[in-house]
């Protein structure tokens, strides 16, 4: 499963679009409490190491829990880390100012550093969250002040971010870990079905990203190869980019091991392809500078 590492110009720089940093003894992570292989504090430099290893040359760092401190937290980091590119953060989208929220935090150190807005969707048992008349408005918002939204939803709530897309227009997206499928023959084609309607925007995009942790016990790391390549498929290599979810990815796998099974999907692709996905969607998408 493993390539070698490819040697790429500069203007196709590596870039690990999604990863995530916490300290627990700044702020508990209480969704880790049953998870003993993350339940610690992870540090950027925990995973410098990774990044050198691969040729990585920037990240984009994700939000993990829906604090409004932790958005200024991660823009300070990235404003002292020249590796960090951007940074996809949280405001509580259904806010009446949420504009006026957006506004503080780019006022803010660092804050020509956010790229984009998540909201832990997959944690709401609504499955139409998104289709809230404030939360569209909230949408609106952060569409208003040129940022992307991440996407981070499960299967079932596919749907929903099909009508989200559809009713915030002037909206850029990203699809957070494959829309999170169900890694089951008999459930690809549903999943497959919403995917490629939201493949059918040209403002969406898709991080590869997240798939190692849908596997059951019993499931092998490969068992998700053709839900990565049928992202490829639909959203072509300029709307594909590639994240590690590091240290989520720990669940299952290595960062390494990450990396491998993505460039394994990427070996169909030429060298133009392979460079695109591997970091130029994500600098486009996001806005990305060095």
């Amino acid at each position: 499963m493993t390539e070698p590492v490819v040697e790429l110009p500069s203007e196709a720089r590596r870039i690990d679009a999604h990863h995530h940093v916490w300290d627990l003894e700044v702020r508990d992570q209480e969704w880790t409490r049953d998870l003993p292989a993350i339940r610690r504090s992870f540090s950027f430099d925990d995973l410098r190491p990774h990044l050198d290893d691969h040729e990585i040359a920037g990240t984009v760092v994700v939000q993990t829990v829906a604090v409004a401190e932790e958005t200024p937290e991660l823009l300070a980091l990235a404003a002292a880390t020249p590796e960090i590119l951007g940074v996809v953060g949280w405001v509580d989208l259904t806010a009446p100012d949420v504009a006026d929220r957006l506004a503080r935090l780019r006022e803010g150190p660092g804050g020509e550093l956010l790229v984009g807005i998540r909201h832990l969707v997959q944690s709401e048992p609504d499955p139409e969250w998104l289709l809230r008349d404030d939360v569209l408005r909230g949408l609106t918002a952060v569409a208003d002040a040129g940022l992307v939204y991440d996407l981070l939803v499960r299967q079932p709530q596919l749907p929903a971010a099909v009508c989200a897309v559809e009713q915030v227009p002037g909206g850029r997206w990203v699809l957070d870990h494959v829309g999170k499928p169900v890694i089951d023959p008999a459930a690809f084609d549903e999943w497959a079905g919403h995917v490629a309607a939201l493949a059918r925007h040209d403002t969406v995009a898709c991080k590869l990203s997240g798939l190692v942790t849908e596997l059951a016990p019993d499931q092998p790391i490969d068992a998700v190869l053709p839900w990565a390549a049928y992202v490829i498929d639909v959203f072509g290599a300029e709307r594909t980019m590639i994240g590690s979810d590091w240290p989520v990815c720990l669940l299952r796998s290595s960062y390494g091991e990450v990396i491998n099974l993505a460039d394994t999907v990427l070996a169909g692709l030429d060298d133009t392809g392979r460079a695109v996905v591997r970091g130029g969607t994500a600098a486009r998408v996001y806005g990305l500078v060095s």
